[in-house]
C-alpha cells in the first residue's frame, strides 16, 4: 500500500493539435505514449498500468489499445467521458497506485479528427443525441450551450462583454503557448462583431474540433524523485455523474456538492488557489465553474468577471495555456487539457507564461452534454512538491 500523500502526477506530455488529420486516435494515443517514455526516461515494460480518454478508438477501446501500442498491463481502465476523464482518470490511477494494483500509470486522452468524424461522433453520442436532438437538426453542442448561455444571461445579468472578457484573457494567454491553435490577439471588437452561430453564442464563444492528446504518469513521490522527475502533488480530487437530475435546467454542476470535501481534504480555502483551469468548452460554462467551485455565490459570477483580471500575471490566472477556446478541443484531450498544464504550472515544466509563485492549481473537468446538461463533473487540486 502506498499513502494517498506519496502518489504524485509528472512527465506532462502534449501530442500538438491539428484542426484535421487522416491519423486514428490509436496513432495520437501512441505518440502521447511515447512522450512519456521519453520524458521519464522509463522503458515501456515499467509501465504497468493504462487510463485512456478516447471517442474515436472504435471499434477499439483500451483493451484493443494495448496491443497497438505493444504494452502489458495488470491494471486497465477506459474512460469515454469527454471533458471530465483528465481528472477522472487521475482518480483512477491514483487508487491503483496507492492500492498496489499498480506502479506507474500512462493516463492519455486522444482524438483524431477526420473531416466527417464530428459530425459521426455528434449523430451517435447519445441516445439523447440521436433520438431528441439530432433528428431536428441541431445535433451538436452550439444549441445546446445556446439554450444555457441564453437562460444564464436572462437569470444574473451576464453581457456577451463579460463572456468576451474570458475569451480575450484566454488569447492573451495561448500566444505563449506554443501548441495553440490561435494564434493571433482577439479584441474585444472583434469577438463581438463574431458572426452568430446559434444566438447568442457567436463564433469566438465555440472551441474547434480537432486532433491530438495529452498524458501524464502517476506514480509514488520515491519513485518519480529516484528518476529525478519534477513532479506535483495531488492534494485532493472529486467526480460526480448526473448531479441534480431535478433542475428543469442546469444552472449547477457536481461541484457544488463536492466542494467542501474537495477543498477541506486539500487542507486549503477557494482564496488559497493560485490559478484555475477550467473547463471552458463555452465561456458560460466558466462562469458556472467560477460559482459553482466557490470563488463567488451563484450568479455572481458576472460581476466577478467584472472585478477580475484573468491573464497568468492578472488576479485571478484563468486557463494558463489558452484553454479549449484558443488551443482546440481535441476531444477526449481536451480534458486532460487543464489537468496537464496544471501539472507543468506546479512541476516547473512550463510551456506557457508561469503564474507567479503559484503554489495551488485547480483543474476541473465537465463532461457528457445530453440536451440541456452535462452528466459528468470532477475537479483536482495540485500542489507544488514544496506545498
Amino acid at each position: 500500500m502506498v499513502a494517498h500523500d506519496d502518489v504524485v502526477v509528472t512527465a506532462p506530455v502534449t501530442v500538438p493539435y491539428s484542426r484535421y488529420s487522416v491519423r486514428n486516435a490509436h496513432w495520437f494515443c501512441a505518440q502521447a505514449l511515447a512522450g512519456l517514455l521519453q520524458s521519464s526516461g522509463l522503458p515501456k515494460s515499467e509501465i504497468d498500468g493504462l487510463c485512456v480518454g478516447s471517442f474515436t478508438l472504435a471499434p477499439d477501446s483500451a483493451i484493443g489499445l494495448t496491443q497497438h501500442l505493444g504494452v502489458t498491463v495488470r491494471w486497465l481502465d477506459y474512460l469515454p467521458l469527454g471533458g471530465a476523464c483528465g481528472v477522472v482518470a487521475l482518480r483512477r490511477a491514483l487508487r491503483a497506485v496507492q492500492s498496489g494494483d499498480a506502479e506507474v500509470v500512462a493516463c492519455i486522452g486522444a482524438d483524431t479528427n477526420h473531416v466527417d468524424s464530428f459530425r459521426q461522433t455528434l449523430e451517435s453520442f447519445s441516445v439523447f443525441a440521436r433520438d431528441a436532438v439530432f433528428p431536428y437538426g441541431s445535433g451538436g453542442p452550439n444549441a445546446s450551450f445556446a439554450f444555457l448561455t441564453a437562460y444564464y444571461m436572462r437569470l444574473y445579468g451576464a453581457t456577451r462583454e463579460d463572456f468576451g472578457k474570458i475569451c480575450i484573457a484566454q488569447r492573451d494567454n495561448a500566444l505563449a503557448y506554443p501548441n495553440a491553435l490561435f494564434k493571433k490577439p482577439l479584441s474585444m471588437r472583434e469577438y463581438l462583431e463574431g458572426r452568430v452561430i446559434a444566438d447568442p453564442i457567436h463564433l469566438f464563444d465555440c472551441v474547434m474540433p480537432c486532433a491530438g492528446a495529452e498524458g501524464f504518469l502517476v506514480m509514488s513521490r520515491r519513485r518519480a524523485e529516484n528518476l529525478g522527475l519534477p513532479y506535483a502533488r495531488v492534494r485532493s480530487t472529486c467526480e460526480r455523474h448526473n448531479a441534480f437530475p431535478e433542475d428543469p435546467i442546469q444552472m449547477r454542476g457536481g461541484w457544488v456538492l463536492d466542494r467542501d470535501r474537495l477543498y477541506g481534504s486539500a487542507g486549503i480555502e477557494p482564496c488559497d488557489v493560485d490559478f484555475v483551469q477550467t473547463y471552458d468548452d463555452y465561456p458560460v460554462m466558466s462562469a458556472m465553474q467560477i460559482e459553482d467551485l466557490g470563488f463567488c455565490e451563484k450568479g455572481a459570477a458576472p460581476e466577478f468577471i467584472r472585478r477580475h483580471t484573468f491573464t497568468t500575471e492578472g488576479s485571478f490566472p484563468i486557463n494558463t495555456c489558452g484553454g479549449q477556446l484558443s488551443v482546440g478541443q481535441a476531444g477526449c484531450a481536451a480534458g486532460f487539457l487543464g489537468l496537464v498544464e496544471s501539472i507543468r504550472q506546479l512541476s516547473g515544466r512550463n510551456l506557457a507564461r508561469p503564474v507567479p509563485n503559484a503554489r495551488f492549481g485547480l483543474a476541473v473537468g465537465y463532461g457528457m452534454i445530453t440536451y440541456d446538461r452535462g452528466l459528468c463533473s470532477a475537479a483536482a487540486i495540485l500542489s507544488r512538491a514544496d506545498a
